[in-house]
């Protein structure tokens, strides 16, 4: 596609003042001024005081309501307030102006929490309290529905009020695994350069591994790759170590709540049960022929007489496939095109995000790296991306403001308490968007980009499913070990780990020493079973997807609903009200069909 538009100055040494005012969100409708925002800040301090009042009365049916009230009030401003300073410090984090006001906020929010910490355990000391009556008391309380039964749901696991502060008191000191791990790989380690095919040589970070893991030259790729993982292989038993305490306090903190484990403790924040994890990693195992033909087929077309884990990452596509050089304008204009079958309601919104000021768009001097979507109640979405004329960057636009109109729907739909969304839910709306774009564009590209497409949609699931469902499996078994009192030692993670990627990867996969050490960079197994979120979330999403493009009956109306519905119900039942029951099989099953069906698609394409 030629490119007509004029594109702005922009770029890692433009100033953000030289950032035209068109390619910025309007952070002013936030807040007009600063002078508001600080006028905002005073304000709220002193209303924290008045929380105060009903200290030991929430007994008091009025009292509880006025209160619950009060808080989500304070807390919406709250909200505005850190994200007014947030969202300018990530344009510009040389701004030291910006630095000082998110301490300000910071500050302001630590207060505002202290101040109504009461408000849990004074209900959760009223064993009788029933939101039925309270609803007849007062239908007001209707918006609290969801709120007060699942406080109620975790009353069981929760401790009296002075043992809760201590354990809350003591998770500084339980937190040094976490802490040595990030600061053993984020500073003190360091990589050897890797040289290429052509002498050259190249700096090795966690930054730049990926990068080079995707490069044609296969020298530089191999040499990456054994830098990266025999470095992480020298630290074998320090990591062991810091993961082992790191599962011994997680076990801690379940077994004290009166949790059975740590999965157990870990998915009854959201209502996940335990089943469905299990049912998750069964699923795959049944389905790992897919991904074995996958890494047979690029075995074969790299022509390669051993493919290693450093093969893993090199796409199909030929070199420069990614011929999807458009202008912002025209990225907005196809990501509308490929979301039109979500109706005229979500596209007519959709536009005005693009033209309202909800998008920050292009790189700046200072500006925070990647792109994310910020909700907040009351105003608009914010959007921050750093665009660059390719399809990755379409592919940002369209999963961000998939991040964005589900914001948006569930702040229009329901009142404060219930408009947040979980985890759980967060990537289904961005992920659809995704893969709605992604069919979208099939369906007019050329043969080379075809390939190029397939590939990104391939990769998407094997690393997105397949791959974190071999962490999620992982950590299943390492958890399970510190719930039998044994301890982790790095040989036995080594050898579990390639076991893993012998099952998951097949026999086409030659396994290098070095891949033992893979675990030990992975700082997700810190924040104990997470991992398996991202697969759930692009299975419902890759089926949401295909229901609305196949038009069946109320699947964008299901669906639409969905993205309405917020955190006004537990997300499992959310997904099943919208057509998508993930404590079934079928949403994974259905996924890896799709990857099965897009494989045979590359195949042919190939030749």
């Amino acid at each position: 596609m030629t490119t007509t538009n004029t594109v702005p100055k922009h770029g890692s040494e433009v100033l953000r003042q030289d950032i035209q005012q068109t390619q910025k969100w309007h952070i002013e409708d936030i807040f007009a001024s600063l002078s508001e925002w600080e006028a905002t800040c005073k304000t709220l301090k002193n209303r924290l005081n008045d929380l105060s009042a009903f200290i030991g009365k929430l007994h008091e049916t009025e009292k509880l309501l006025n209160c619950l009230a009060l808080r989500d009030e304070l807390s919406q401003g709250i909200e505005k307030i850190y994200a007014y300073t947030r969202l300018q410090r990530d344009t510009d984090n040389a701004d030291q102006n910006f630095q000082e006001l998110v301490g300000i906020a910071e500050n302001i929010t630590a207060d505002y929490y202290n101040a109504i910490s009461f408000i849990e355990p004074e209900i959760l000391a009223q064993k009788e309290l029933s939101f039925n009556v309270l609803e007849k008391i007062n239908p007001e309380f209707r918006q609290y529905k969801h709120y007060l039964e699942d406080l109620m749901r975790k009353a069981p696991n929760i401790l009296p009020a002075r043992e809760e502060e201590i354990l809350s008191r003591s998770r500084l000191s339980t937190s040094a695994a976490e802490n040595i791990f990030r600061i053993l790989t984020g500073a003190d380690i360091s990589f050897a350069a890797a040289i290429d095919s052509k002498g050259a040589s190249h700096a090795v970070s966690e930054g730049s591994y990926l990068l080079n893991m995707t490069s044609r030259d296969r020298t530089l790729r191999e040499n990456t790759f054994k830098s990266l993982m025999g470095t992480y292989k020298q630290y074998r038993n320090t990591l062991a170590a810091s993961l082992a305490g790191n599962c011994r306090s997680s076990n801690f903190y379940a077994t004290i709540h009166k949790h059975p484990d740590t999965l157990s403790a870990s998915l009854a924040e959201d209502n996940i049960p335990v089943s469905l994890y299990s049912n998750l990693i069964n699923t795959i195992h049944t389905n790992l022929e897919p991904l074995h033909d996958y890494i047979a087929l690029k075995k074969e077309k790299l022509s390669l007489s051993e493919f290693h884990a450093f093969d893993l990452y090199v796409s199909l596509a030929k070199e420069n496939a990614d011929t999807f050089a458009y202008t912002y304008p025209e990225a907005c204009t196809i990501v509308q095109a490929a979301l039109a079958p979500l109706g005229d309601s979500y596209c007519e919104k959709l536009s005005e995000g693009f033209s309202s000021g909800w998008i920050d768009i292009y790189e700046n001097k200072g500006k925070r790296s990647g792109a994310y979507s910020w909700g907040i109640y009351g105003v608009h979405p914010f959007v921050l991306l750093n665009y660059q004329p390719r399809y990755n960057s379409v592919s940002t636009i369209a999963h961000e403001m998939g991040h964005a109109m589900h914001s948006y729907l569930s702040s229009k739909n329901q009142t404060y308490i219930n408009s947040d969304y979980s985890i759980f839910c967060a990537e289904v709306a961005s992920t659809t968007n995704e893969i709605l774009l992604l069919e979208h564009m099939l369906k007019k590209a050329d043969k080379d980009q075809k390939i190029y497409l397939l590939n990104q949609f391939l990769e998407a699931v094997r690393t997105t499913v397949y791959r974190q469902v071999q962490f999620a499996e992982f950590e299943k078994c390492i958890h399970e070990e510190i719930g039998a009192g044994k301890t982790l030692v790095a040989k036995n993670l080594e050898e579990l780990w390639l076991e893993l990627n012998k099952k998951y990867y097949g026999e086409s996969l030659t396994l290098d020493q070095e891949l033992s050490a893979e675990w030990s960079r992975i700082p997700h197994f810190y924040t104990p079973f997470y991992v398996y979120k991202y697969a759930t979330g692009y299975s419902a999403a890759t089926t949401f997807a295909d229901l609305i493009l196949q038009n069946k009956p109320k699947a964008k109306e299901q669906y639409l609903q969905f993205l309405s519905s917020g955190g006004s119900d537990y997300s499992l039942s959310l997904l099943q009200k919208a057509g998508v029951d993930l404590n079934t099989p079928m949403p994974i099953e259905y996924t890896l069909k799709k990857f099965k069906e897009k494989l045979t698609e590359l195949k042919a394409l190939l030749g």
